[in-house]
């Protein structure tokens, strides 16, 4: 797609170079020149290196550097002017859309082209015989490899084409002095601007490179290509250290030191001499040794930490997971236990209405019969809903009193059985250990009944006891004080079976009194409630009564 508001001179360059034939189109380019050098602010440039870019003049250009020179009209002028605009053209340019196809072909191809153009240069000028030929060939020479630079500058990624290109380190193996001098000058400034791109070549060029930069410095006659050689070969030791302890380690610069000690190899550029045999001394081999193994503890230190933190990372979803699911489990159980105490107190409540409701329905059922019983019948009815009771209260005792004495009675029984199991899997007893057998089972079942029936009867001698003590002490807390007694009052106590009979006649008396009241005196009463008697119903004949033992007074 064609911009809009394009400049009206790149549009009648573009129509010239559509228009003409082949022969005139490197002229017509370099009207391009005048264009780009015209003094404008930073986006108008912008502007029209973009419309250049998008009308394909840089495209152009590069295709009448790829012809022969000798084709051209204008011959290394045009071709150095060309040069010149392609350079200044692809830096600073956007293009936009079409990013993908300027930084991966066109640019490549650019560099490229410069370094065959170079080349050629380089032939041209030793072929040459002249001396002004040489002079004017160096000028074109110094100006392709500007442009070069230039490009470089603005395009860093392509120096690592440029350093692995075969045209780059034919040009490092010249002999002609001004040729060196320049391509090294051209090196030094190219890792100046970007010198990490050197280690991202082969192995193998990277080692011709420095084969060529030593083999300036040693052999070559030139002060000024030693001293070049020496600023590169100081510039990297000084910034890589792989270079260094390549220059310090390799058996192909084995003695390198030694060379550049000897006298007169540097008289010119001593300084900078110096600085590098001190770099290839022990001393500072050793320091420089200890900071590249520093700098590779380091290495590996970043590389173990960032492994244990992105492990650690990793694990963090499934320790969450891991604490979700414990905070869950936890918070489940939780409200389980709510839910089971809420449900057991549901359940008292319930068991305790139902409890109240049945009771109520009892009484009510029980007022209902005794209005339906006739009142002769009452009494009969009475007794026998008691008996009932009773029966059903005993039954439950007992049914209580027969568990509770199994579970006691239970580890006896498993003994009893694990017993009889081991019985049954040992041999076969003689006669005479089961007559031995029987005979001590008998005598500890005699011993078992006897001690029984003494305790039985130790125990009914005991509660005899606190009966008779309950009734005395009863008798005296509702017994009058001695200021109070009457008649034969005293008399009562001083026997033990006296109060006893008291007691007797007393509730006898109650039981009959309470026996000849109708039912209907009866329906408010609850169990066990006292009746009074008067003290002259209870007046007995003491005389009469059997006194166990009588106290003297």
């Amino acid at each position: 797609m064609k911009p809009t508001g394009t400049d009206s001179r790149i549009l009648s360059v573009a129509a010239e170079v559509a228009k003409s034939p082949e022969q005139n189109v490197p002229v017509i380019l370099l009207k391009l020149n005048e264009i780009i050098n015209t003094p404008l602010g930073s986006s108008e440039l912008k502007k029209i290196k973009q419309d250049i870019y998008c009308y394909d003049l840089i495209q152009y250009c590069l295709l009448v550097l790829g012809q022969d020179y000798s084709r051209i009209q204008g011959g290394w002028t045009t071709i150095s002017q060309l040069t010149q605009i392609v350079s200044h053209c692809c830096v600073g340019l956007e293009p936009g859309e079409d990013a993908e196809e300027f930084y991966k072909e066109l640019l490549p191809s650019a560099a490229e082209i410069f370094l065959v153009l170079v080349r050629r240069l380089q032939a041209c000028f030793i072929n040459a015989t002249k001396g002004e030929e040489k002079d004017e060939l160096l000028h074109f020479f110094q100006i392709v490899t500007d442009s070069l630079l230039w490009l470089l500058g603005g395009h860093v990624q392509l120096i690592q084409n440029v350093l692995q290109s075969d045209h780059f380190l034919h040009l490092l193996q010249t002999d002609s002095v001004q040729i060196g001098s320049t391509v090294m000058t051209l090196l030094q400034n190219i890792l100046q601007m970007h010198s990490d791109d050197l280690f991202r070549i082969e192995g193998k060029t990277l080692h011709s490179v420095l084969d060529e930069v030593i083999s300036k410095l040693l052999s070559t006659p030139s002060p000024l290509i030693r001293s070049t050689a020496t600023k590169l070969l100081l510039l990297l030791a000084q910034s890589h250290q792989e270079i260094f302890i390549s220059l310090r380690l390799s058996a192909c610069y084995k003695g390198l030191r030694n060379l550049l000690s000897k006298p007169g190899i540097g008289t010119e550029f001593s300084q900078e001499l110096e600085q590098l045999i001190g770099l290839l001394s022990p001393k500072i081999y050793e320091e420089a040794r200890e900071q590249k193994l520093h700098q590779a503890a380091c290495l590996i230190q970043a590389y173990w930490k960032g492994f244990q933190t992105r492990k650690r990372f990793k694990k963090l979803p499934s320790a969450v997971i891991a604490l979700q699911r414990s905070f869950r489990s936890k918070r489940r159980k939780t409200l389980l236990k709510l839910n089971r105490q809420k449900e057991e107190k549901d359940l008292r409540l319930q068991l305790q209405i139902e409890r109240q409701r049945a009771m109520r329905l009892s009484r009510e059922l029980r007022l209902s019969v005794l209005e339906i019983v006739h009142p002769g019948q009452v009494e009969k009815y009475n007794q026998e809903m008691e008996e009932k009771s009773a029966l059903i209260i005993q039954k439950h005792w007992r049914g209580y009193r027969e568990r509770k004495k199994f579970h006691q009675q239970r580890p006896s029984l498993t003994e009893y059985k694990a017993a009889v199991i081991l019985q049954r899997a040992s041999s076969q007893m003689s006669d005479v250990a089961s007559r031995e057998l029987h005979a001590q089972a008998q005598e500890r079942l005699q011993h078992y009944f006897m001690s029984r029936a003494l305790e039985e009867r130790a125990q009914q001698h005991r509660e005899a006891l606190m009966a008779q003590i309950s009734t005395s002490i009863e008798q005296l807390i509702k017994a009058p004080t001695l200021k109070d007694a009457k008649g034969k009052e005293p008399e009562l106590f001083l026997s033990r079976s006296r109060p006893v009979a008291a007691k007797a006649k007393q509730a006898h008396l109650i039981t009959l009194k309470h026996a000849q009241e109708p039912w209907w005196k009866k329906l408010g009463e609850e169990p066990h409630d006292e009746i009074d008697v008067p003290k002259d119903e209870l007046t007995i004949e003491l005389g009469t009564l059997f006194i166990g033992g009588t106290k003297p007074p």
